[in-house]
């Protein structure tokens, strides 16, 4: 077996996982190294990985941002990591803030979060409570497998249908189906809206791009079904990756539209922290004869490095290519009829304040 002294972490490819290498937290304060001694003592790694579950007790539920590149202000993430193991996946980093590897720790510990809806009906009730619309799964997807089990978002979603407060969902799973009964009873009432990610039609890149992941046909489907249910979808395709998928752009907006997606919407591959080392270390496993020429390509949509964190590039990149891909998505995009936005404004006046509702009935007597 080959080892890649990648901060001290196995490089290898293992069944259903994305993640090659397994780096360390950046915040940990003892690291280990593995090394070929000459006595053969370095063990073979077991040939799967499960999925373990974790839950956190956490005190609040809504998390806030002020970035002005994102078109949402608050977002609930029922779940810490992803089983779906994007090796792409901005997210990643997230998990040393654990002490976990960003690596496979990210796609095989996930962190739970039981109490949400419960937290999020006693944010609803709370007397200042101001309703704006929130979006479920910024950071990783609500709907991974997990969800199935586990049934959190739809725990979630029930919260909000009860106190009609809009709402938008991410993802990239087929599983939103099964929710499609409150889904296009907010949607009849302008009170959600949905993108589903989509980042290839080619079954062998799915695969080893997003191994748990659902294919593209049946993300294409789950648009399809949602229109179908009056909610109002757009079509993310993200992440463009240079060499790998780009060449797709076109052809997934036209599916998306001809399913009923009515805005379109595009990310550039971002490469923060440690996704850097291990992008780099996939494209090398599943693509060693592009792998230099994809990370050109991205280096020259970054300014020369890995990646920008500036607000506005990060999202598109910068550059001779990078305009390319705006071009490319701009012109395929006005050709097909999409929105030009996929900022839908949703209806925050239905909001039921329950304790507004229950201080007027002490007032009432």
């Amino acid at each position: 077996m080959e080892f890649d002294q990648i901060k001290g972490k196995t490089s290898k490819i293992l069944k259903g996982r994305g993640a090659t290498i397994s780096p360390d937290s950046r915040y940990a304060s003892t690291t280990s190294e593995v090394f070929d001694d000459g006595w053969d003592t370095i063990e073979e790694p077991a040939p799967s990985i499960a999925t373990v579950v974790l839950e956190e007790k956490c005190k609040t539920i809504i998390s806030t941002n002020q970035s002005p590149d994102i078109p949402f202000r608050y977002s609930i993430n029922p779940y810490r990591g992803c089983e779906h193991g994007c090796i792409y996946c901005y997210a990643r980093p997230t998990h040393a803030y654990w002490d976990l590897s960003p690596g496979l720790d990210f796609e095989t510990k996930i962190i739970s979060k039981p109490e949400a809806a419960a937290l999020l009906r006693k944010a609803f009730t709370k007397p200042n409570y101001r309703c704006e619309s929130i979006c479920i799964g910024a950071n990783t997807d609500p709907y991974q497998p997990l969800e199935a089990r586990l049934g959190i978002t739809r725990e979630i979603l029930e919260v909000f249908q009860e106190f009609r407060h809009p709402f938008s969902i991410i993802t990239k799973s087929q599983l939103i189906k099964r929710d499609i009964d409150i889904l296009s009873d907010m949607a009849a009432n302008n009170l959600c809206s949905v993108a589903v990610s989509v980042t290839t039609l080619n079954n062998d890149l799915k695969r080893k791009l997003e191994p748990r992941a659902a294919s593209g046909k049946a993300r294409i489907n789950t648009i399809r079904l949602l229109s179908e249910a009056g909610v109002k979808v757009t079509m993310l395709v993200a992440p463009v990756i240079p060499f790998i998928n780009d060449s797709e752009i076109e052809r997934i907006l036209q599916a998306g539209k001809e399913a009923g997606a009515v805005s379109a919407s595009y990310i550039f591959l971002r490469l923060p922290l440690e996704i850097s080392g291990m992008f780099r270390d996939w494209l090398t496993r599943h693509y060693p004869e592009k792998a230099s020429h994809v990370m050109s390509l991205v280096q020259q949509s970054r300014g020369g490095r890995d990646y920008q964190t500036g607000f506005g590039r990060r999202m598109v990149g910068e550059g001779v290519f990078a305009k390319v891909i705006s071009d490319r998505f701009r012109i395929a995009s006005q050709r097909l009829g999409f929105v030009d936005t996929n900022r839908f404004t949703l209806d925050t006046s239905q909001f039921i304040h329950q304790g507004n509702k229950q201080m007027n009935l002490f007032q009432d007597q």
